[in-house]
Order: C-alpha cells, then structure tokens, then sequence
C-alpha cells in the first residue's frame, strides 16, 4: 500500500484530505463524489480518521478510489492491459513448436511460467506484525465504512476472501461485501452461485465448520485479483503471477489452514458454521439499489492481525458510475480471449458502466449462418458470470465502435423490428430485484446482425406528441424523444403511475402510426432527458418476460418500479442516495468540489 501511495503521488493521482472525517457516513459519500468527476477523479487518502459515535480516532489513514480511472488501473498493473490480454491469448494457442529455434522460445516462456505459482513461505509475515486472538479480537479496531444512510451497519468492501475446498485440494480468493454485525462476527454474502458458496456446501453437507481468512490491502492486484472470473477450482493468485512475473509470497493464517499474502495490511481469521444463519443487509449496492435483508453464513472471528503500519483500502457503489467501471473495463479486455474459446466469432463485447454491467452487454460477432446471434446469446447465458446478463445486444463487423453510443444505437434501430427481439429465462444475479421472484427472471436478446428494418413511422414533435398521448393516458407526466432520425425513434414517458403499464401502452397502440419504442418510467425520481440515468433505471427495473410488449410494429417497455398494482410481491427497494446534510457539511469544510452538473446528471 506504501508503494501505491507513492507511485499515485509520483503521477499526481492521489489527493490527500488532512480534514477529520467520519468512517459513517462521510469519507464514502465524498468517494463516491470523486469518482463521478471526468476520468475517475483522484485516488484519495483520509489521513484524518474518526468514528465520531464513539470519539475514536484511528492511526491509519483510509483509501479509495485507488483503481478508479485507466490511467491507475495501468499504474497498478504495472503494464498495458492489452498486453495482459496478448499474454493469454499466447497461452490459449500454443502449438507445438516446429523447428529448433521456436523450441527455444517456447522453452523460454514455459520457464517464465514457473512464477505464476504462489509460493507458501515459512514463518510469519508482515501482516502479523499484530496479533489478536480469542476475546482479543475487535473489528471496530478498523475503520470500517457505513456508506449509505440506509445500511444494516459497517461493510467491509475491498476484501479478499480466502477460502477452500474440505478436502483442501482447492482454494479460491473471491470478492464479498462482509457486514461487521459486532467486534467478533462477520457476515458473509457469498452468492450461491459463487465459488466460496460451492466450498461451503461441502462443509454444509459434512456437519464441520468451515475456515475463512479475509485479507485487506497489500498490493492493489490481489485485490483485483479477487473479482477474476476464472473457472471453478482455478486459483486466482495465478493472475498475479501471470501479470506481474513473480509469485504471490504467502504465509499460514494464525488460526485456520489458509495461506494468504504476506504483505497484506490486514487479516481476518474465523470459521463459518454451517448451521448459523443470519439476517444480513440492507446494503447500497453496485446496482444503486439497496439489496434486501436476507440470511446468510455467518463468521466468528478466531483471529485479527495487521502491520505496525498499516492502510485500510476501501471501495464505494451506487449509482454509476463507480470504481467498478474501471476495475470491469480491466477485467473485460483481459478475460476476452478466455470468451473467445466458448463463442470463437466473438468480435468485441462491452458491458456499459450505466447498466450496471450484467444489466446490459453489447456484443460484435462475426455472423456465419441464420440464427448464429441467437446461438449466442445462450453460449453468453451458460457462460460463468456472463450466465446473469438479462440484456444483449449483438451487431454484426459492419457495425460502429461499441463504446459510440450514438452510432451504435442507431446502427441498431435501423435494423430493429420486433422479430429481432428473443426472450427467454434463466439465471440472474442474487442483487437483481426486479424479477418476480429472486434469482431467476426474463432474459432479452436482440439480433441486429440481420436488417429487419422497417419504413420510418409519422413523426410528431415532443409537445403535439405529449398532447396527444396524454388524451389517451391522463396519468403521462412528460415526454421526450431520442433518435428521431432513425426507423425506430424511442419515445420515453414519464407517468404517475395508477395502473398496469400494459393498459397505458394498449391505450397509446392507437398512435402507432407516429411511435415505433416507448419506454414507460415513474415521475418520480426520473428526468426524461437524462438518458445516461434512464438506462441505467430501465435495464435495472425490467424483466422481460413481464415488462415487455407488442403490438404489431410499435413496442412498449415497462421501466416502473413494481408494486401491488403489478401483481409484484416481494420488497421494491429504495435508490441508493447521498444524506443532504452529510453533503452540506462536506462542503461546508470545504472538501466537497463536485460540480453541480455531475450531481444532477448522477442523481447522486
């Protein structure tokens, strides 16, 4: 972490705020503010650390935002990612070498290969320079953040979560929010769907308890090491061996079999009993939701150890976008060439930061025979983490650039018909809360790699419209129009919402003639003319199988929030917001310098 901070310092990428700050409330409501400016903003160091609830104040300093621009996330790999992505694309087509000379070669980089391997070490590391154990332990020697006013308590958010199999054969680092319930229990959200959840279904199963060491800080790369979705059983420490040619150093956890990094700044030691449950949540998440309470495994800490000198590293979510756009953009261009292998006439893909990555995914492929795209979406749909995409569009070669927006769409909408359209069912992320029921839900593949295009409708202007739609739908509270010049312009209405979306769309089926896509969303806490925001609530509050309609060429898409009118009975969940008076105070002393705009834009 100390050679972060000076490598951060060395290309002006670190702000250092000496002002006193709380760990509730105020340090992750300015780091979720800095990461809202262009290019990420600055990685920031609280030097200043307080739990103003309890007057303590910590000796290390807190940072955030270390990964949250390009620029950084190549400091801290200390390479391109595209050579990253080379690497393993390399790897992935190695063939047996012709001639003498390429045996050579291929010897050379097999040998370097042998630093890939972590290495376990002997003896103790820098992280155990302080020990805790048994009724010394206190996790509220951390100053661990409350983000969001809404929050069950304290997360720890940037936590590699060591783990492994009951017969110890394999292990696994992943990434898990970790709610502080008290000094000595943590709660663990692993999704069922993730490997650590796979582990503990073997301990679940033998009746034994279950060993778990959490590390915090050390270089950023284990960190990001633990959000890689490789295969099952694959230990993700490899990737830091891969990336940075030397091994990962690691040492025995005090208490449990598990080795972790040496020069991490933290631990966390404990054991899981499978036959204890609890509540866990709310928590302001990534999909600017808050996720609701649910049960899941608890950890009793049997050890805490840390550095005499020490950084405690932490991350913010919420509404886009957030660290995890940078972090994800890493991720796609590295783990492309593995895709490749399961959909080898895959182009290009980009999951944009708006919709929450697994909300939306846009795809390029190259298109060998009818029905080739649909053939895709369900290699996407059984693929890993790509199995929680709901949304994915695929284009042909001929099409723009992913990543410009304002081409790429219109590429698609003049290709656009409802045939295009294919929907189906599947898996979704345990954070998706608008299916009717939790972890499954309706899936949309659009294919426009063929040109269904279809003659452009009568176009109105957005006030002849509004009036004409709000004679038919009394309850229409705004309206405005996007890619007008297209043969599929996307109408978005804003509405108080007194009924079913359904009956507003057959309502508004008699002007057909002069709408092709509209988009229904509430009044409330949505502006029409925001589109980066109305993708973002849009992709979160669909599900297709319900929230999509037809009639003849016109389509109709219900981005409300869903309640009883609905036939919706689970909890709705609340946006992820900034508290007004935390954000006054911030800049009342001066270290809040968001431009009004960004706040706007970002409905922070």
């Amino acid at each position: 972490m100390k050679e972060t901070i000076n490598l951060l310092k060395k290309h002006n990428e670190l702000r250092v705020i000496d002002e006193e700050l709380d760990i509730y409330l105020e340090i992750p409501h300015l780091g979720y503010a800095e990461v809202k400016k262009a290019d990420g903003g600055d990685a920031l160091l609280f030097t200043n650390v307080v739990d103003k609830k309890t007057g303590k104040k910590f000796q290390e300093p807190v940072l955030m935002n270390v990964f949250g621009s390009y620029k950084r996330c190549e400091l801290l790999f200390g390479r391109t990612i595209e050579s990253v992505a080379d690497e393993i694309t390399k790897l992935l087509h190695m063939k047996p070498p012709a001639g003498f000379m390429e045996k050579l070669s291929m010897a050379s980089e097999l040998f370097a290969l042998k630093n890939i391997f972590p290495k376990r070490l002997k003896g103790e590391g820098e992280c155990q320079e302080i020990k805790y154990l048994d009724d010394e332990v206190d996790l509220y020697k951390m100053p661990v953040l409350t983000t969001w006013e809404q929050d069950g308590g304290p997360f720890i958010t940037m936590g590699q979560v060591y783990t492994q199999s009951l017969d110890g054969e394999m292990v696994n680092l992943g990434m898990y929010r970790l709610q502080v319930y008290d000094k000595n229990h943590l709660g663990m959200h692993w999704q069922i769907h993730k490997d650590s959840s796979h582990f503990f279904d073997q301990y679940q199963k033998a009746g034994k308890k279950m060993p778990v060491s959490i590390a915090i800080g050390g270089d950023p790369l284990y960190t990001w090491c633990a959000t890689a979705p490789l295969p099952y059983g694959v230990n993700e420490l490899l990737m830091y061996g891969l990336i940075t040619k030397k091994p990962a150093q690691l040492v025995k956890s005090l208490t449990t079999p598990l080795y972790i990094p040496r020069d991490v700044d933290y631990v966390i030691e404990g054991w899981v009993d499978p036959s204890e449950m609890k509540i866990e949540g709310p928590f302001g998440d990534h999909t600017g939701y808050y996720t609701l309470e649910e049960p899941y495994p608890v950890m009793e800490v049997s050890a805490m150890s840390m550095k005499k000198e020490r950084i405690f590293l932490a991350t913010v979510v919420g509404k886009p976008p957030l660290e995890d756009k940078y972090m994800g953009w890493a991720t796609g261009k590295i783990f492309f060439p593995l895709l490749k292998t399961t959909v080898p006439d895959l182009i290009d893909y980009h999951m944009p930061e708006n919709a929450g990555f697994h909300n939306l995914i846009l795809a390029k492929m190259q298109p060998l025979y009818k029905g080739h795209a649909k053939q895709f979406m369900h290699a996407f749909w059984g693929a890993g983490q790509m199995s929680f995409v709901k949304h994915a569009i695929f284009v042909d070669e001929k099409a723009p650039g992913l990543e410009e927006y304002e081409a790429f769409s219109e590429y698609i909408l003049n290709r656009f018909s409802p045939k295009s359209m294919f929907i189906t069912e599947g898996i979704l992320d345990a954070l998706d809360h608008s299916s009717p029921e939790s972890l499954v839900g309706g899936k949309l593949g659009i294919d426009a790699t063929v040109d269904n295009a279809l003659e452009a409708p009568q176009l109105l202007d957005d006030d002849t419209l509004f009036a004409r739609v709000k004679e038919l739908v009394d309850d229409a509270k705004a309206l405005q129009q996007y890619m007008t010049h297209t043969s599929n312009p996307i109408t978005v209405i804003s509405v108080n919402k007194t009924r079913k979306v359904k009956e507003y769309f057959d309502a508004l089926v008699a002007l057909s003639p002069h709408m092709r896509i509209v988009v229904f969303v509430d009044e409330q806490k949505n502006d029409v003319a925001n589109p980066y925001m109305l993708v973002w609530r849009v992709t979160n509050n669909m599900d297709s199988q319900r929230d999509v309609f037809v009639s003849g060429l016109m389509v109709g898409i219900d981005g409300t929030n869903k309640n009883k009118l609905d036939g919706f009975v689970r909890e709705w969940p609340d946006d992820v917001d900034c508290t007004v008076s935390v954000v006054e105070h911030l800049k009342k002393i001066g270290v809040w310098d968001l431009d009004e705009t960004f706040y706007n834009k970002f409905q922070l």
